[in-house]
Protein backbone atom coordinates (compact mmCIF):
# COMPACT_ATOMS: atom_id res chain seq x y z
CA UNK A 1 0.00 0.00 0.00
CA UNK A 2 2.99 2.29 0.47
CA UNK A 3 3.78 1.93 -3.24
CA UNK A 4 0.18 2.84 -4.09
CA UNK A 5 0.44 5.93 -1.84
CA UNK A 6 3.70 6.97 -3.55
CA UNK A 7 2.25 6.48 -7.04
CA UNK A 8 -0.89 8.40 -6.10
CA UNK A 9 1.31 11.23 -4.83
CA UNK A 10 3.35 11.15 -8.04
CA UNK A 11 0.28 11.37 -10.24
CA UNK A 12 -1.60 13.86 -8.06
CA UNK A 13 1.45 16.16 -8.11
CA UNK A 14 0.29 17.07 -11.62
CA UNK A 15 -2.74 18.56 -9.90
CA UNK A 16 -0.49 20.13 -7.24
CA UNK A 17 1.52 21.91 -9.92
CA UNK A 18 -1.66 23.67 -11.00
CA UNK A 19 -2.91 24.46 -7.49
CA UNK A 20 0.26 24.82 -5.37
CA UNK A 21 2.63 25.40 -8.27
CA UNK A 22 2.40 29.20 -7.98
CA UNK A 23 3.51 28.90 -4.35
CA UNK A 24 6.45 26.71 -5.34
CA UNK A 25 7.43 29.04 -8.19
CA UNK A 26 7.37 32.04 -5.82
CA UNK A 27 9.64 30.38 -3.25
CA UNK A 28 12.31 32.86 -2.11
CA UNK A 29 15.12 30.46 -3.04
CA UNK A 30 18.66 31.48 -3.94
CA UNK A 31 18.70 31.62 -7.75
CA UNK A 32 22.41 32.42 -7.98
CA UNK A 33 23.67 29.24 -6.32
CA UNK A 34 22.31 26.02 -7.85
CA UNK A 35 23.38 23.78 -4.96
CA UNK A 36 21.78 26.05 -2.37
CA UNK A 37 18.62 26.35 -4.46
CA UNK A 38 18.21 22.56 -4.63
CA UNK A 39 18.77 22.31 -0.87
CA UNK A 40 16.11 24.96 -0.24
CA UNK A 41 13.63 23.22 -2.53
CA UNK A 42 14.15 19.97 -0.61
CA UNK A 43 13.72 21.92 2.63
CA UNK A 44 10.36 23.15 1.34
CA UNK A 45 9.31 19.59 0.51
CA UNK A 46 10.46 18.39 3.93
CA UNK A 47 8.14 20.93 5.54
CA UNK A 48 5.21 19.75 3.41
CA UNK A 49 5.84 16.11 4.29
CA UNK A 50 5.93 16.92 8.00
CA UNK A 51 2.47 18.49 7.65
CA UNK A 52 1.19 15.51 5.65
CA UNK A 53 2.56 13.08 8.25
CA UNK A 54 0.91 15.06 11.06
CA UNK A 55 -2.44 14.93 9.27
CA UNK A 56 -1.91 11.23 8.58
CA UNK A 57 -1.33 10.52 12.27
CA UNK A 58 -4.48 12.40 13.23
CA UNK A 59 -6.63 10.66 10.63
CA UNK A 60 -5.00 7.31 11.35
CA UNK A 61 -5.99 7.76 14.99
CA UNK A 62 -9.54 8.48 13.86
CA UNK A 63 -9.45 5.28 11.81
CA UNK A 64 -8.19 3.39 14.86
CA UNK A 65 -11.25 4.56 16.79
CA UNK A 66 -13.52 3.27 14.04
CA UNK A 67 -11.65 -0.03 14.05
CA UNK A 68 -12.26 -0.41 17.78
CA UNK A 69 -15.93 0.22 17.06
CA UNK A 70 -15.87 -2.78 14.69
CA UNK A 71 -16.30 -0.72 11.54
CA UNK A 72 -13.00 -1.58 9.81
CA UNK A 73 -14.58 -3.37 6.85
CA UNK A 74 -17.14 -0.64 6.17
CA UNK A 75 -14.40 1.94 6.75
CA UNK A 76 -12.30 0.61 3.88
CA UNK A 77 -15.30 0.63 1.53
CA UNK A 78 -16.28 4.16 2.59
CA UNK A 79 -12.70 5.39 2.16
CA UNK A 80 -12.58 3.96 -1.35
CA UNK A 81 -15.89 5.54 -2.32
CA UNK A 82 -14.83 8.94 -0.95
CA UNK A 83 -11.49 8.80 -2.76
CA UNK A 84 -13.27 8.15 -6.05
CA UNK A 85 -15.78 10.96 -5.44
CA UNK A 86 -13.06 13.45 -4.60
CA UNK A 87 -11.11 12.85 -7.81
CA UNK A 88 -14.15 12.96 -10.10
CA UNK A 89 -15.94 15.95 -8.52
CA UNK A 90 -14.55 19.28 -9.86
CA UNK A 91 -12.28 21.16 -7.44
CA UNK A 92 -14.50 24.24 -7.59
CA UNK A 93 -17.32 22.25 -6.01
CA UNK A 94 -15.20 21.61 -2.94
CA UNK A 95 -14.36 25.31 -2.70
CA UNK A 96 -18.09 25.97 -2.27
CA UNK A 97 -18.31 23.81 0.84
CA UNK A 98 -19.07 25.91 3.89
CA UNK A 99 -16.40 24.95 6.46
CA UNK A 100 -17.18 25.37 10.12
CA UNK A 101 -15.91 28.61 11.60
CA UNK A 102 -12.95 27.08 13.52
CA UNK A 103 -11.62 25.37 10.36
CA UNK A 104 -12.23 28.50 8.25
CA UNK A 105 -10.35 30.60 10.80
CA UNK A 106 -7.47 28.11 10.84
CA UNK A 107 -7.19 28.18 7.03
CA UNK A 108 -7.30 31.99 7.06
CA UNK A 109 -4.45 32.13 9.59
CA UNK A 110 -2.42 29.63 7.56
CA UNK A 111 -2.78 31.80 4.44
CA UNK A 112 -1.93 34.91 6.44
CA UNK A 113 1.24 33.37 7.91
CA UNK A 114 2.13 31.99 4.48
CA UNK A 115 2.10 35.52 3.07
CA UNK A 116 4.34 36.72 5.90
CA UNK A 117 6.91 33.99 5.23
CA UNK A 118 7.24 34.98 1.57
CA UNK A 119 8.54 38.36 2.67
CA UNK A 120 11.59 36.70 4.21
CA UNK A 121 14.43 35.08 2.31
CA UNK A 122 16.07 32.49 4.49
CA UNK A 123 16.00 28.73 5.01
CA UNK A 124 13.67 28.85 8.02
CA UNK A 125 11.05 30.80 6.05
CA UNK A 126 11.23 28.30 3.16
CA UNK A 127 10.80 25.43 5.61
CA UNK A 128 7.85 27.26 7.20
CA UNK A 129 6.27 27.81 3.77
CA UNK A 130 6.42 24.05 3.20
CA UNK A 131 4.75 23.30 6.54
CA UNK A 132 2.00 25.89 5.98
CA UNK A 133 1.49 24.77 2.38
CA UNK A 134 0.84 21.23 3.63
CA UNK A 135 -2.17 22.44 5.62
CA UNK A 136 -3.86 24.31 2.77
CA UNK A 137 -7.12 22.77 1.41
CA UNK A 138 -6.45 20.35 -1.45
CA UNK A 139 -8.75 17.74 -2.98
CA UNK A 140 -5.88 15.31 -3.65
CA UNK A 141 -4.68 15.53 -0.04
CA UNK A 142 -8.26 14.88 1.11
CA UNK A 143 -8.33 11.74 -1.04
CA UNK A 144 -5.00 10.57 0.39
CA UNK A 145 -6.24 11.19 3.95
CA UNK A 146 -9.05 8.71 3.41
CA UNK A 147 -6.31 6.21 2.68
CA UNK A 148 -4.67 7.18 5.97
CA UNK A 149 -7.96 6.62 7.80
CA UNK A 150 -8.27 3.16 6.29
CA UNK A 151 -4.90 2.12 7.74
CA UNK A 152 -6.62 2.30 11.17
CA UNK A 153 -3.29 3.03 12.83
CA UNK A 154 -1.49 6.25 13.78
CA UNK A 155 1.84 4.96 12.45
CA UNK A 156 0.20 3.59 9.33
CA UNK A 157 -1.62 6.86 8.72
CA UNK A 158 1.58 8.86 9.20
CA UNK A 159 3.66 6.64 6.92
CA UNK A 160 0.92 6.53 4.30
CA UNK A 161 0.98 10.32 4.05
CA UNK A 162 4.80 10.40 4.10
CA UNK A 163 4.91 8.13 1.06
CA UNK A 164 2.20 10.22 -0.58
CA UNK A 165 4.30 13.34 0.06
CA UNK A 166 7.45 11.68 -1.29
CA UNK A 167 5.53 10.92 -4.48
CA UNK A 168 4.80 14.62 -5.00
CA UNK A 169 8.47 15.66 -4.80
CA UNK A 170 9.85 14.76 -8.27
CA UNK A 171 7.42 16.70 -10.48
CA UNK A 172 7.02 19.58 -8.02
CA UNK A 173 10.81 19.97 -7.95
CA UNK A 174 11.01 19.91 -11.74
CA UNK A 175 8.27 22.54 -11.86
CA UNK A 176 10.42 24.86 -9.72
CA UNK A 177 13.69 24.14 -11.51
CA UNK A 178 12.30 24.10 -15.07
CA UNK A 179 9.02 26.01 -14.88
CA UNK A 180 8.62 26.28 -18.66
CA UNK A 181 8.56 22.47 -18.92
CA UNK A 182 5.04 22.38 -17.52
CA UNK A 183 3.10 24.60 -19.86
CA UNK A 184 -0.67 24.78 -19.43
CA UNK A 185 -1.36 22.59 -22.46
CA UNK A 186 0.93 19.81 -21.22
CA UNK A 187 -0.43 20.05 -17.66
CA UNK A 188 -4.03 19.81 -18.84
CA UNK A 189 -3.31 16.72 -20.92
CA UNK A 190 -1.44 14.89 -18.17
CA UNK A 191 -4.03 15.81 -15.52
CA UNK A 192 -6.47 13.47 -17.24
CA UNK A 193 -4.54 10.63 -15.59
CA UNK A 194 -5.45 11.83 -12.09
CA UNK A 195 -9.10 10.58 -12.03
CA UNK A 196 -7.97 7.21 -13.40
CA UNK A 197 -5.38 6.83 -10.65
CA UNK A 198 -7.85 7.93 -7.95
CA UNK A 199 -10.52 5.53 -9.19
CA UNK A 200 -7.99 2.67 -9.28
CA UNK A 201 -6.80 3.32 -5.73
CA UNK A 202 -10.36 3.83 -4.45
CA UNK A 203 -11.44 0.59 -6.09
CA UNK A 204 -8.56 -1.20 -4.35
CA UNK A 205 -9.80 0.06 -0.97
CA UNK A 206 -13.35 -1.04 -1.79
CA UNK A 207 -12.19 -4.52 -2.81
CA UNK A 208 -10.19 -4.85 0.41
CA UNK A 209 -13.26 -3.89 2.40
CA UNK A 210 -15.42 -6.46 0.63
CA UNK A 211 -13.18 -9.32 1.81
CA UNK A 212 -13.55 -11.46 -1.31
CA UNK A 213 -10.70 -13.78 -0.27
CA UNK A 214 -8.46 -12.71 -3.14
CA UNK A 215 -4.84 -12.77 -2.03
CA UNK A 216 -3.24 -9.31 -1.66
CA UNK A 217 -6.23 -7.59 -3.27
CA UNK A 218 -9.24 -8.54 -1.16
CA UNK A 219 -8.18 -10.81 1.73
CA UNK A 220 -10.95 -12.47 3.70
CA UNK A 221 -9.42 -11.39 6.99
CA UNK A 222 -9.80 -7.61 7.09
CA UNK A 223 -6.67 -6.58 8.93
CA UNK A 224 -5.99 -3.65 6.65
CA UNK A 225 -2.48 -2.84 5.55
CA UNK A 226 -0.63 -2.38 8.84
CA UNK A 227 -1.09 -5.65 10.67
CA UNK A 228 2.50 -5.85 11.86
CA UNK A 229 2.98 -2.13 12.52
CA UNK A 230 3.36 -1.25 16.24
CA UNK A 231 0.62 0.82 17.75
CA UNK A 232 0.54 2.97 20.86
CA UNK A 233 -3.16 2.44 21.45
Amino acid sequence: MWIAAFLFGLISSLHCIGMCGPIALMLPVDRTNEGKRIFQILLYHFGRIISYATLGIIFGLFGKGLQLAGLQQNLSILSGVMMILIVIIPERKFSQINFSKPIARFIFKVKQKLGDQFKRKNNSSIFSIGILNGFLPCGMVYAALFGAIATQNIFGGGFYMIFYGLGTIPLMSVAVLISQFFQNKIRNQIRKIIPIAGIFLGTLFILRGLGLQIDYISPGNISLFIKSMPDCF
